[in-house]
């Protein structure tokens, strides 16, 4: 998406578009979103400070995201051989903060999150909090922190991205 004027329904759109993407399976274009140093990260407890010095339920770079959608696209994937398909269900995202330099915001939207894979389907719901910056005036993903609202249970394998 290229801005020459990042607003609030600029960003607003930038969230659905990201979702879409997803539930598309639209990964390398979903993948071009992130800044070199992005971080996917989905949080183990509540309130936990980082990914780097604590157990996550996902903390990958953008090179594991890589790794993650090559696997998903590869006919060898057993996990996939009847594909698993999603479907984001976003509440309004609304600009949590944004910094002094008017080039990052940060993006929080609830969510409710399915997918699906014959007949077994999934459901998450949380809240998404995606750090946004601003780069050769493109709005870029820095972080992507998906707090799930039962991220403490023991939960079923997600096989694609909530």
């Amino acid at each position: 998406m290229s801005v020459a004027r990042v607003d609030a329904a600029a960003l607003t759109s930038f969230v659905y578009e990201e979702a879409r993407l997803l539930d598309e399976k639209r990964f390398d274009e979903w993948y071009e979103l992130f800044t070199e140093d992005a971080f996917y990260w989905m949080p183990l407890t509540r309130g936990q400070p980082d990914g780097e010095n604590y157990t996550s339920l996902l903390y990958e770079d953008k090179l594991l995201l890589r790794i993650r959608i090559e696997r998903l696209k590869s006919p060898h994937a057993f996990s996939q051989q009847q594909p698993s398909f999603s479907q984001h269900l976003l509440q309004a995202p609304i600009v949590e903060s944004s910094g002094d330099d008017a080039r990052s915001w940060v993006m929080r939207t609830p969510f409710l999150y399915v997918e699906s894979q014959l007949d077994n389907q999934l459901l998450l719901a949380g809240v998404s909090r995606l750090h946004l910056v601003q780069l050769d005036g493109r709005l870029r993903i820095r972080l992507k922190k998906v707090e799930l609202v039962n991220c403490d249970a023991a939960l079923p394998q997600i096989q694609l991205f909530p």
